[in-house]
């Protein structure tokens, strides 16, 4: 109980500085942006993850290098995450940050964006993601059920050039999966998974401050040996109808060798998510 009290005080902690430093730029000249995946950066609004219906029992520190293409912006940035186990993985902790990214625009995106600064800055970073995952079930006849909890802080640079929105966001969301099969050697397995929650994010208007909705994803995660597939569609739906509703079909291969773990991952958005997304990953396990 100590654990779960500790990781809410966390939580709350985050909030706070995040929704106080919301507001700390001037948005006299950035009422123009808009406020939704459409229009920003490929890292501005993270779409939740199926976790498995699981928290992580080990402990996970992972380096990853990411491109995000498409015919308007061409994106790169370094991306870091750790996973923290608590009360023999019933709970966890995750964070992730985007330690760098650099880009290049087309004047036709620069357009459509309506972005005010023209100019560009190279060595900034992304926001951090916080996430809190609570077991409610772990069931291998029934299934497993996770509840997960995560805020986007207002840390991210780059409002100006639409890059990060330097305001909050927050999920909530119920996972839930099941194994479809699993071979009596524990050599191979196919599992099922789902996810159904409610994403909100702060906007810049004056009225109507806050965009949210439903959020939703389906997966498949089949393993043989020290090999991982892992398939699922995800994304979330805002009320507004201005380019926030992204979808994204997500791929990531795993091979794992002595608690180390090579991951390649390829993404496609869809919608108003317009990225491709490729990248490479080392995981250390402990």
């Amino acid at each position: 109980m100590k654990t779960y009290d500790q990781t809410f005080l966390i939580l709350a902690v985050l909030f706070f500085i995040n929704f106080s430093s919301f507001g700390q730029n001037s948005r006299e000249n950035l009422t123009s942006l808009v406020y939704s995946p459409r229009y920003f950066g490929p890292n501005a609004f993270p779409i939740p993850l199926l976790h498995n219906g699981r928290a992580f029992d080990r402990f996970e520190a992972e380096l990853r290098w990411e491109y995000h293409h498409y015919t308007g912006d061409r994106t790169k940035n370094g991306f870091v995450r750790v996973a923290i186990p608590f009360v023999k993985g019933r709970a966890s902790v995750e964070a992730t940050f985007v330690f760098c990214e650099k880009y290049t625009l087309s004047e036709e995106t620069l357009r459509e964006r309506q972005i005010v600064d023209y100019s560009t800055r190279k060595g900034y970073s992304g926001d951090v993601v916080v996430s809190a995952m609570f077991q409610i079930l772990k069931s291998r006849k029934w299934a497993d059920i996770l509840f997960n909890m995560t805020l986007k802080t207002a840390s991210g640079d780059q409002l100006e050039q639409s890059r990060f929105t330097d305001a909050a966001s927050y999920w909530f969301d119920i996972n839930v999966a099941r194994d479809l099969y699993r071979d009596e050697f524990q050599n191979a397995s196919v599992r099922i998974q789902a996810q159904g929650g409610f994403y909100c994010w702060m906007t810049n208007l004056l009225v109507l401050r806050q965009n949210d909705g439903p959020s939703f994803g389906v997966g498949l995660t089949g393993t043989y040996r020290n090999f991982t597939l892992a398939s699922d569609f995800a994304g979330f739906k805002g009320y507004k109808d201005n380019g926030d509703r992204p979808l994204i079909l997500r791929n990531n291969l795993q091979y794992e060798y002595k608690k180390n773990i090579l991951s390649l991952r390829y993404n496609h958005g869809m919608k108003d998510y317009l990225y491709d997304t490729w990248s490479v990953g080392y995981i250390r396990c402990f």
